[in-house]
């Protein structure tokens, strides 16, 4: 199908970028990587006024060091982001959920920013965010603000940005200690969306296991922390048996759905199995 008509504008500033979306008025869309907005033009089941295409605004790419932090520009690729050798140094778990995203084209054209921005539940990148206690930083009107991975998720398709604000970066604090890392994913063909995925950072201190912080993808309209399993993980021995344990208190607290590719309760023992080896493979137990 054709998508209504819609006025276009490529800024080259963010400033530029805010100005655009305040003339579009509150049906002005973003434009990041496409992978998810124009789909939905294309059927119709979106008609922006105006789309804010943003691949011209180089200061929303890149990844960088600052301080005890790693800042991912909001349209940075998620090849780029693979690639980096930042992120593979200080946050693995990032670079390892990123190549499940899709197929190898859409990792080149879809965005970091735009993916979380796009909040969808069974995504690979928010539950990653969570875990790793993210903080997004947003541009508006007002100027900038800082909001945390947890408070940036609000609802189903649905995040803090207000319409007239932009995703810039995200903030991953670096990790100090012994950490492990580790993304399972399971999906019923491969480039598929996930039926249910763990994000696991497991810190190991004296055989025990200190602090795991532990994101569950597709569990509910957000993505959610398995905080039952973290508490319970929260000084165990770091062997199968502990960990196994623990697994069992995944899907406390969650709302899974039921759809064509799974109904809750499988969702939930999804959890449990996943939480289980993600958290295993991160703490370095074979389980």
């Amino acid at each position: 199908m054709i998508p209504v008509a819609f006025d276009y504008a490529r800024p080259s500033t963010i400033d530029e970028a805010l100005q655009a979306l305040a003339d579009g008025g509150e049906d002005a869309k973003i434009l990041a990587g496409g992978q998810s907005l124009i789909p939905v033009m294309r059927l119709r089941l979106a008609a922006p006024s105006t789309v804010v295409d943003l691949t011209r605004v180089a200061e929303l790419r890149g990844v960088r060091e600052d301080g005890d932090a790693i800042v991912v520009g909001a349209m940075t690729t998620h090849s780029d982001v693979v690639a980096d050798p930042l992120i593979q140094q200080h946050a693995p778990l990032i670079a390892e959920a990123t190549e499940t995203v899709a197929d190898r084209q859409v990792r080149h054209r879809g965005t970091f920013g735009g993916a979380l921005a796009h909040a969808d539940p069974a995504g690979d990148l928010p539950a990653v965010a969570l875990a790793l206690d993210a903080g997004f930083v947003i541009a508006g009107p007002g100027g900038r603000r800082t909001v945390p991975a947890r408070e940036f998720f609000v609802d189903y398709l649905t995040t803090a940005l207000a319409e007239d604000e932009i995703l810039v970066e995200v903030r991953i604090p670096k990790l100090a200690g012994q950490w492990g890392m580790r993304y399972e994913k399971f999906n019923r063909v491969a480039q598929a969306w996930s039926i249910v995925a763990v994000a696991a950072a497991v810190r190991r201190e004296n055989g025990h296991i200190a602090e795991a912080r532990i994101g569950l993808t597709n569990m509910g309209p957000t993505p959610l922390r398995a905080t039952a399993t973290e508490q319970a993980l929260a000084g165990a021995a770091a062997d199968a048996g502990a960990i196994a344990e623990a697994a069992q208190h995944a899907a406390e607290g969650t709302e899974p759905s039921d759809d064509l590719n799974a109904k809750a309760d499988y969702r939930r023992h999804l959890a449990q199995v996943l939480t289980r080896r993600a958290v295993s493979a991160a703490a370095g137990i074979q389980g």
